[in-house]
This record gives C-alpha cells, structure tokens and sequence, in this order.
C-alpha cells in the first residue's frame, strides 16, 4: 500500500471538537468501528438525525482544506480511475485500494474531495464510484449495446470475444461489465444477459440444463444427475419431466427442445412428420426421420404404423394419416 489510509484518515480528524470527531468516526466507520447511520448515531447522543448532519457536515467542512497536506493521495486515486475507465464498482475499489483492510478510510477519502463522486446502485448498476460526469452516460451506452447484442445473438461470450465486437479499453470494458447488474459473468469466466440459466443457473432445473448444453448430446437423466453435484437421482427425473426445455427420447433419455426435438409419443412424432410433409412416405422415410428425434427399436415405429386408428396405407404400400 502506498499510503496508510487510515493514520491519514486519523490525522485529518485529530483536530476536530470530541463531537465532530466523534459523529465522523462513527458515520465513516474509521478506527475499525462499524459505519452507523444518521438515526442510530443520534440515538446515542439522544438529539435528532439532522442535528447529526449537521455536525457532520460542520465537521467535513473543516477537514477539507487540510486535504492538500496529501496530494500524492488523491493523485494515486486519480491514477487508479484512470486506468479503470473513470469508474468503478464501490466494492471493488475499496477492496482494492483498502487492501481489504481500510475500505472504510478509502470511502471516506473518496467522499472529501472533487472529482470523485459516488453513484448509488439502481436497475441498471451496483453502487460506483467515478472521475468524470460524462462517465455514467458512457457506462450504460456501453453495456446497452452489449446487452442488445446478447439479445441479438443469444449467446454467452468470453471477455475477449466482447472486446472484439466493442471496440474498448479491456480495462475500461471490465470495469463496465462489473458495475453492471443487466449483465454478470459465470464460473466458466463467460458473460451473458443475468437472467440466462447459462449465467446464472437458478436450481435444479437449470444446472440440468447447463449440463445438456455442454454435452451436446441427448443424457439418461442418471448422468444428468451424476454431473450435477449434491442432486438428488429422483429430483433430476422430475424437474426433467416438469420443464419443457427437456424432451424425451428414448428409456430415460432426454435432449434439450431447442435442438430440434418435438413431444410427444412415437406416434405423435410419426403424425407430425406426416403432417408436415403432407404427402404418403414410405416404411424407410418415416423411419429415418423418427430415429433422428427418437432413440428407439425400429419394431416400436412399426408397431405405431400399423395402429390403423392414426395411419393409413395406400395401394403403393405408403403411409398416410387419416386427415391426408
């Protein structure tokens, strides 16, 4: 650490009234104490929370023209946003500047001078911290854009196949994606749209699915479960059952619908494809396409054709359903 934030952040109170210095301690959270609100210090003191403001703002008024004691301080802040695209997400910096020690000194360092300006968290943001006004607006043209191409191509990307497709710092992209709640990056280091299973997987269903999509292959729900640590075999089966992103295939086989999978029955399978096409197909061209979205016997195919309730056959030998 290049400068002791907090034999710093002491010396800049030490002149205070016990008061002052003692609302600013406890407002701050400085000295290893907790940060307290407005309230709960006035609770203490048994005087109002804007009479507690008052006092703290007293008190910041007279600390702020000792700041030029340190201006290589302020100047290593300046240095860090720089570098971090003019803005930050709070814990990050604190954590960073603090080194996990004093992020309550940086805070309140931060808090005395210009430019540094705080933005609270919303819809869009976490809570950060940032160098110059136009910063924000930057931020969330930035993300928009991102998020919009999310959208777009419906796939998570890695940060250098973001870099590539908006052309910016890395730095500047990082700090961007961190303070941005619309997007978030998975385990895997892949980034996505917050509300994607493959970002951020919510229960049993989704961990399920994340599992198909790295297999790329149809799964008993057996292995589903094996590669999904601390489930439950039965739990695995039903939410497969339940949720319609998952299609049956064969005995306890299941692939993902947006593969191209349909629901149902062999026989409904086989209705679908006549249907389709609209016109009699032979034994051998229903049977193709009923293996590629069913792993079953080709009998059990046969079995369905001749259920003369559905499906007919014309005087070529062709199948066909009733309807046609």
């Amino acid at each position: 650490m290049k400068e002791n934030y907090q034999k710093i952040s002491l010396e800049l109170i030490a002149g205070l009234k016990d008061k002052q210095r003692e609302v600013i301690l406890r407002r701050f959270g400085l000295a290893g104490r907790e940060r307290e609100t407005l309230e709960a210090i006035g609770k203490g003191f048994g005087v109002c929370r804007e009479r507690v403001r008052q006092i703290e703002e007293s008190a910041l008024e007279k600390i702020r023209p000792r700041l030029n004691q340190y201006p290589t301080v302020y100047q290593d802040f300046l240095n860090y946003f720089q570098k971090a695209g003019q803005l930050k997400k709070e814990d990050i910096l604190l954590s960073e500047l603090g080194e996990g020690k004093f992020q309550n000194e940086v805070r309140f360092l931060l808090s005395l001078k210009k430019p540094f300006e705080k933005m609270t968290g919303n819809d869009d943001f976490y809570s950060f911290w940032y160098v110059n006004k136009n910063a924000p607006q930057t931020a969330k043209k930035a993300i928009d854009a991102i998020s919009n191409g999310f959208e777009k191509n419906k796939k998570p990307l890695s940060l250098k196949d973001i870099t590539l497709s908006f052309p910016l710092k890395k730095e500047f992209l990082m700090s961007y994606l961190e303070a941005s709640k619309k997007i978030q990056r998975n385990d895997e280091g892949f980034y996505g749209l917050r509300n994607w299973p493959e970002i951020n997987p919510k229960g049993i269903k989704d961990k399920a699915y994340l599992a198909f999509k790295k297999a790329h292959k149809p799964l008993h729900f057996s292995e589903v479960a094996s590669l999904i640590s601390g489930s439950h075999l039965q739990t695995v089966h039903n939410e497969l059952i339940r949720d319609p992103r998952f299609i049956l295939v064969g005995r306890g086989v299941y692939a993902l619908a947006e593969w191209g999978y349909e629901p149902g029955q062999v026989k409904d399978i086989i209705l679908k494809i006549l249907q389709k096409t609209k016109k009699p197909l032979t034994k051998e061209e229903i049977l193709k396409k009923v293996l590629e979205q069913r792993m079953v016997k080709e009998n059990t195919v046969l079995l369905n054709l001749n259920n003369k309730k559905y499906f007919l056959k014309d005087p070529r030998g062709r199948y066909l359903t009733k309807e046609i």
